[in-house]
């Protein structure tokens, strides 16, 4: 069975081997670090601050949600992260890595190793497979055998319950099903960080409990995990929950974690299976 909590990820945690932390650097606990983070865009009406001198520190194996209102920098912060987008002013450091000095090209190798990222919207090809997406990451980053990349796939989407669901294309499953398969795909090639953006904001509430455990699982397993959500219940079971207001840290809350009882414990039928059973008989 594919183990994608191998050792290779604890070893060295995603640094750059054999690298000592200069005085630039962040301290070797923290894994990921924003220092003084700006972005500026420019509007019609003239220039929007989106994020106004963001500083966060982020361990190895937290578990962090981040909430604000529309509009407050949560999603503009988590692009900084990822790569995504650039700052306009400001450092940021992934793995002992300044991966604001990349360019695009270094990004998006860098990003492929290092950090998975999950979608509000999933963003899986309509013409390809359930298991052609989730191997998609793995012959960009030339990951993996490429004998063996379907079998890491199928035990990957068995991981999240959608392995029998491999051979068809993303419409003919479930919403829960395609963040499933998004998911799995964030983590085809094993990265010790996952960035989620609204992933349970478009799934019913059964669906989205479904997979936030999924997340729960992840982070005691190895993974450190982000998360930007509107959903109050969910970001009350975290232990770190940091509030964005008008592209600035509001504040900080720690509290101790709550795990939340999956909804197949209760006796009731999982939602994503309720949606399947409708699509086949649809089919």
């Amino acid at each position: 069975m594919f183990n994608i909590f191998g050792n290779n990820q604890s070893s060295n945690n995603g640094r750059n081997n054999g690298n000592q932390n200069t005085p630039n650097q962040p301290r070797e606990d923290v894994l990921i670090e924003l220092k003084g983070i700006q972005k500026e865009y420019k509007t019609d009406a003239g220039p929007f601050l989106a994020l106004k001198g963001i500083d966060l520190k982020i361990k190895s194996g937290e578990f962090v949600g981040v909430i604000g209102k529309s509009g407050s920098g949560k999603s503009t912060m988590i692009n900084m992260i990822t790569g995504i987008d650039r700052p306009t002013a400001g450092e940021v450091w992934v793995n002992g890595t300044p991966i604001h000095k990349f360019s695009e090209n270094q990004m998006a190798k860098w990003r492929g190793t290092n950090m998975g990222v999950v979608f509000q919207f999933f963003q899986l090809l309509p013409t390809l497979t359930v298991i052609e997406n989730v191997m998609l990451p793995m012959d960009f980053g030339n990951k993996y055998n490429p004998r063996e990349r379907r079998e890491k796939a199928l035990d990957i989407l068995a991981l999240m319950d959608v392995d029998s669901q491999a051979d068809k294309l993303p419409t003919m499953i479930s919403g829960g099903q395609q963040q499933r398969v998004a998911i799995a795909r964030a983590l085809a090639n094993d990265p010790p960080i996952v960035v989620a953006d609204e992933p349970t904001g478009n799934l019913d509430s059964k669906t989205a409990a479904q997979v936030f455990e999924l997340f729960q699982k992840l982070v005691e397993q190895g993974k450190t995990f982000l998360m930007v959500t509107h959903d109050d219940d969910l970001a009350g079971q975290l232990s770190r929950v940091i509030t964005i207001t008008d592209g600035q840290l509001d504040h900080e809350d720690h509290r101790p974690v709550q795990k939340i009882v999956p909804h197949s414990q209760n006796g009731s039928k999982p939602e994503s299976e309720s949606e399947e059973a409708q699509l086949e008989e649809v089919s």
